[in-house]
């Protein structure tokens, strides 16, 4: 007897999937809990199409108020005393967020506003981890002044066209809310940095 012809196998989604394994508590608050200078940061993980983009990764970087990086070593290592996260007490400044996105895409951390380390204007470091990317993406967000003064000039910033520049500074929102939206492909694609 002849076995039926197979039936093709069904596409699958390539993995992993971050955003189910690799979140933990507390982890967009890179802000001191009740930090009177806090903002929030918040936006979608859109594909080219302009679907959300659900079980994303995103881990943001940046200095304090101060210009200077966090040096507090352990921000995700277990405390085996309490078994909570040391440096992650809600008092200290950690620089460091990790968030997934939920199912409409959406993700928010809430952080202090960087200072400018150098040359070129402040901003936090990105990467985004998601199911379809065979290597993480790294970009930058922007924050506008606070005092509407205009943005200092930065290096990155000012080689790029007025519509591609646009991708990567977040827009301010009422009470200390910004919104920056993240586009994996199309039109307005998220600028994406390469490093060797």
């Amino acid at each position: 007897m002849t076995p039926p012809p197979a039936l093709p196998t069904p596409a699958h989604t390539i993995g992993p999937f971050y955003g189910y394994a690799l979140p933990f508590p507390d982890g967009g608050d890179a802000a001191p809990h009740g930090h009177p200078d806090a903002l929030t940061l918040h936006g979608h993980v859109l594909d080219g199409a302009g679907a959300p983009v659900p079980d994303a990764l995103l881990e943001f970087w940046g200095p304090g108020p101060d210009g200077e990086l966090p040096r507090a070593a352990g921000s995700l290592r277990r405390d085996p005393a309490t078994g909570g996260f040391l440096g992650r007490d809600g008092v200290g400044f950690t620089g460091f967020a990790r968030v997934p996105t939920d199912a409409d895409g959406h993700w928010t951390i809430r952080t202090l506003r960087p200072a400018a380390r150098g040359e070129g204007a402040p901003y936090l470091a990105v990467c985004l981890f998601a199911r379809g990317l065979t290597r993480h993406l790294f970009t930058r967000v922007y924050l506008p002044e606070s005092d509407g003064r205009p943005m200092p000039t930065d290096p990155l910033l000012d080689g790029l066209p007025p519509e591609r520049r646009a991708t990567l500074l977040a827009t301010a929102e009422p009470r200390g809310t910004h919104r920056f939206d993240i586009r994996l492909q199309g039109d307005a694609e998220t600028v994406f940095l390469e490093f060797g």
